[in-house]
């Protein structure tokens, strides 16, 4: 069970149907009731039906805040910089700041920066201007805007909300 929960916690989502056409017991039926998910389950022995059905009529479905869980970071869908630049979000020439602006950059046409003669990603010039092997380019950066400074993540977040508006976000 603790193996097709991970599985199934996985790959689907509360109200998906999972399908299994070698029941048997019906160890991914009971699992899949549990994480409230449907299921389908195949199995030629009258036996293992039998028994199958017993086990799943005794699980009881999780309340359904339980199942709710937290997508990770690399499940959002990819956006490259060059994106934020391409929409004009963010315009070449534009002067970006480090954070407590120790450091700036230039926004290049190409999505890459410049500055103090390296060139690259937002992640590579802020590792090599801080002399660190890397760099979160996305919260290390800022742009100004009416005086303030603001993280280009936030542009990246624009971004990701539309896809997601437009049904891109994969689960």
């Amino acid at each position: 069970e603790a193996l097709l929960h991970r599985v199934i916690v996985a790959t689907t989502n509360p109200g998906d149907v999972v399908l299994d056409p070698f029941f048997g017991t019906g160890t991914t039926g009971a699992v899949a009731k549990m994480l409230g998910r449907d299921f389908i389950g195949i199995e030629r022995e009258a036996a293992y039906r039998k028994a199958a059905a017993e086990r799943i009529e005794r699980v009881r479905r999780f309340d359904a805040s339980a199942l709710e869980v937290s997508g990770s970071k690399r499940a959002e869908p990819r956006v490259p910089f060059g994106q934020v630049v391409e929409r004009g979000m963010l315009r070449p020439g534009e002067e970006l700041f480090s954070l407590g602006n120790r450091f700036k950059a230039k926004v290049r046409a190409d999505g890459t920066l410049i500055g103090n003669d390296v060139k690259g990603s937002i992640h590579q010039v802020g590792a090599a201007l801080e002399g660190a092997p890397s760099c979160n380019g996305w919260t290390y950066w800022h742009f100004k805007r009416d005086g303030k400074m603001v993280p280009i993540d936030i542009l990246r977040q624009q971004i990701r909300a539309e896809m997601e508006a437009d049904g891109a976000r994969p689960h």
